[in-house]
């Protein structure tokens, strides 16, 4: 690879194409588009494309037809004027660029750009005419909310820049591209409005993807897993959105985006505790309103996490915590349950886990009936057996009817797995078991940094500007100063008239 990266342009293009058709093995969406001065000499230039990734029309109307009106007024023996043909060239295509190597001449080739070879010239032209099937703008399945925007982004790049840009009128948003990926050359860009966002992370962020070696990158996933500060934690310290709403936002507070082609999520760094349970839509609706959902989305937290684990602690070891006629009653439920507590929750909570994820692999149509039907049937079918309790089923059923009130799935997914650790400590040390496995989450959660900031910010360390928006969201009107994550952190973002 390093051999072909100094092969440079021969100025004999018959060598050239012969290259080209040797690197990429005879492919048969190649296309090669000859222009002669006469039948018998040798090629004057030639037109290079893959079939599906360009757009043929505009090359047949304003690259080959240009060109070939060009030549035929040029005898072989006459000296060609490149740079009036690149000139006249650049009228209709908008955008011509020069390529004096092979290896990026197969890259930009690859990447749906059209190929111009000329004779008696070491260089190249390529020309951004890029044009392939993607899906439209479409709402999204994934992040839903009852106000707001309905677009979401897509798998083209280029789509998602301009869905940006769109919302962010402003000569300081600026982008960066590189390609990732020594086989799938992919495009990796990160975008931040220049004075926001902090240098440092900026500088962090371009660190750490340049550092990046791997065959190929498919999706935002393998970025995310390979920069991110602590791998080995459950907890993710990237945030991931397909909404140009809430992409925007961040931006304007001071986060960077990283955008991968080929993906619709998007990464925003630096991210907070806190970021995960914000809805684009908090922001569309009344301060009163957001702040109460909000508080409804952490409560929810606590009922996934702790929830079955008080269940085992109280009814196994503090029994006397309860009130006498909910004791007799738990008590008369499980009477003919010969299991303990820990191994019934255990199987009802790994049953629904395997129902969760069947409803999710098969076909939409029937995927959700699946899992909500079945997990009414197993859980009745359950009781009347007599393997688990009655109430055993209300506690799993609200355990993970309160995980769905998450808005970032990415969340969800250590809840989730955290959920069976504190079962474990309920059945083994009880409630000092629960309360042990709280105080060391959050000394590990205190530890974790995203990119350099503070995740449990603006708890740890404490600032009291940024709670704000934290637990609650205060009225817009009163939400005056810019986010700790911001370069101008305490500048006015918000002014009264």
């Amino acid at each position: 690879m390093a051999e072909d990266t100094a092969v440079p342009i021969n100025p004999v293009v018959e060598h050239n194409l012969e290259r080209i058709k040797q690197d990429l093995g005879g492919s048969d969406d190649l296309v090669i588009r000859e222009i002669r001065f006469n039948e018998q000499a040798e090629i004057a230039a030639a037109v290079v494309y893959i079939d599906g990734l360009s757009d043929t029309k505009a090359i047949n109307h304003y690259i080959y037809d240009v060109l070939n009106h060009k030549l035929s007024v040029v005898s072989p023996s006459d000296h060609m004027d490149i740079e009036s043909l690149a000139k006249e060239l650049l009228v209709g295509v908008g955008s011509i660029n020069v390529v004096t190597e092979m290896m990026s001449l197969l890259t930009n080739l690859l990447s749906g750009e059209a190929i111009i070879l000329l004779r008696d010239t070491n260089i190249a032209y390529r020309a951004d005419i890029r044009e392939w099937k993607g899906r439209e703008v479409t709402e999204s399945t994934n992040q839903t909310s009852v106000r707001g925007p309905r677009e979401s982004f897509t798998e083209t790049l280029r789509t998602n820049t301009s869905l940006i840009r769109r919302k962010i009128k402003d000569p300081r948003l600026w982008l960066e591209t590189i390609s990732i990926g020594e086989i799938t050359k992919t495009g990796v860009s990160i975008m931040y409005i220049n004075g926001l966002a902090k240098s440092s992370v900026i500088d962090m962020v371009r660190t750490r993807l340049n550092a990046i070696e791997i065959d190929g990158v498919l999706d935002s996933g393998y970025i995310e897993e390979l920069i991110e500060d602590n791998k080995l934690s459950l907890f993710p310290t990237i945030y991931n959105s397909e909404l140009p709403d809430n992409v925007a936002s961040q931006l304007l507070e001071g986060k960077v985006a990283i955008l991968v082609d080929g993906t619709p999520n998007l990464l925003l760094v630096p991210s907070q505790f806190v970021t995960f349970f914000q809805s684009p839509e908090d922001y569309y609706q009344r301060a009163v309103y957001a702040s109460l959902l909000r508080l409804l989305r952490f409560g929810s937290v606590f009922i996934s996490l702790l929830l079955p684990s008080l269940y085992i602690a109280i009814t196994t070891f503090h029994r006397d915590m309860l009130p006498a006629s909910l004791l007799i009653g738990l008590a008369a439920q499980r009477e003919g349950v010969p299991l303990p507590a820990f191994v019934e929750a255990l199987v009802m909570e790994v049953t629904f886990e395997i129902l969760r994820e069947a409803g999710l692999r098969m076909p939409r149509a029937i995927g959700q009936a699946v899992s909500v039907v079945g997990t009414l049937v197993i859980g009745q079918a359950a009781v009347e057996a007599g393997i688990v309790s009655a109430a055993m089923v209300i506690v799993v059923s609200v355990t993970a009817i309160s995980t769905f009130t998450l808005p970032a799935y990415s969340m969800s997914i250590p809840i989730r797995i955290l959920r069976f650790v504190f079962m474990g400590l309920a059945a083994s040390f009880g409630l000092f078991g629960i309360i042990m496995g709280v105080f060391v989450l959050m000394l590990h959660l205190c530890s974790l940094r995203s990119f350099g900031e503070p995740y449990m910010s603006p708890f740890s360390p404490y600032n009291k500007t940024d709670l704000e928006d934290t637990l609650v969201r205060l009225p817009r009107w009163l939400m005056f100063k810019r986010p700790e994550t911001s370069q101008n952190n305490g500048s006015i973002r918000v002014r009264k008239r």
